[in-house]
């Protein structure tokens, strides 16, 4: 298998895996400042990614539609928030700091629906890897090994600040930290079974991979609108969120404009 593929599948849950493994340094819970910096700088990386990784190379991919360029980009970025959405109320889930979970009613722990909530929002993320490498593979996308490797490096920095909220607050809550380790790096393997998936449905993915980027795109900026910019805001002096916010946002710019 190609080696560069490989990599690009494992470096996002290396990035869990390292974030979940801050509770072995890590004492007592996170604090609200330190959350809203982690919520914001992972929002920014995925705004970031959305755009330079996924919506304009889904523009770039139809550019042989002329004026009607942006029908592949508009259409698969609003299925793919309609499918967020609707995996946001199917299935249990409870975000941290918040007592009333969403999704349909089940008799799941909380510490359950903690994990699940993460693994809903790495749900776009591993299908947005496995979509660029399936384009990556096919030579006739013009998808380049940097540009891929960017996307990957991108969500794997976004992916530190998740492992750490998903191990941290089990910890708190009486889990040991070898267990909260454990469930906080599971929550990442949806990622690369994601895009395995997606590599495998190549032969479909390729030719409409236009469609499919915007999808990846409408689908993770719907976890970013819908539960990032809300965490990073709560309560008072979230100014913190948004300076995180800028700092992920132009660090996953430049790291796709230098890569790609």
């Amino acid at each position: 298998m190609n080696i560069n593929l490989i990599v690009g599948i494992l470096i996002p849950f290396v990035g869990t895996t390292a974030g979940a493994a801050c509770v072995f340094f890590m004492k007592n819970t996170l604090q609200a400042g330190i959350r809203r910096a982690l919520s914001g700088f992972a929002a920014g990386v995925m705004v970031a990614a959305s755009v330079w990784s996924l919506l304009i190379p889904a523009i770039e991919q139809s550019s042989d539609m002329g004026r009607l360029t942006f029908i592949p980009a508009v259409t698969g970025f609003l299925m793919g928030m309609a499918f967020l959405l609707l995996l946001d109320k199917l299935i249990p889930h409870l975000h941290y700091m918040s007592n009333t979970a969403e999704g349909m009613k089940s008799h799941l722990s909380k510490n359950s629906m903690l994990i699940l909530a993460v693994t809903l929002h790495n749900i776009p993320e591993g299908m947005a890897i496995g979509v660029v490498y399936a384009g990556y593979l096919d030579q006739g996308t013009h998808m380049t090994a940097a540009a891929a490797l960017a996307l990957s490096i991108g969500i794997a920095i976004q992916n530190f600040p998740e492992g750490t909220i998903i191990s941290m607050p089990l910890k708190s809550d009486g889990t040991g930290r070898g267990r909260a380790f454990g469930y906080g790096m599971l929550s990442g393997i949806v990622e690369p079974v994601g895009a395995m998936l997606a590599i495998l449905g190549a032969g479909f993915v390729v030719p409409v991979l236009p469609y499919c980027l915007s999808f990846a795109a409408g689908a993770m900026l719907y976890v970013v609108v819908e539960e990032l910019i809300p965490e990073m805001s709560q309560g008072p002096h979230s100014n913190v969120g948004t300076i995180s916010f800028a700092i992920g946002f132009a660090i996953m710019m430049m790291l796709d404009v230098a890569l790609g």
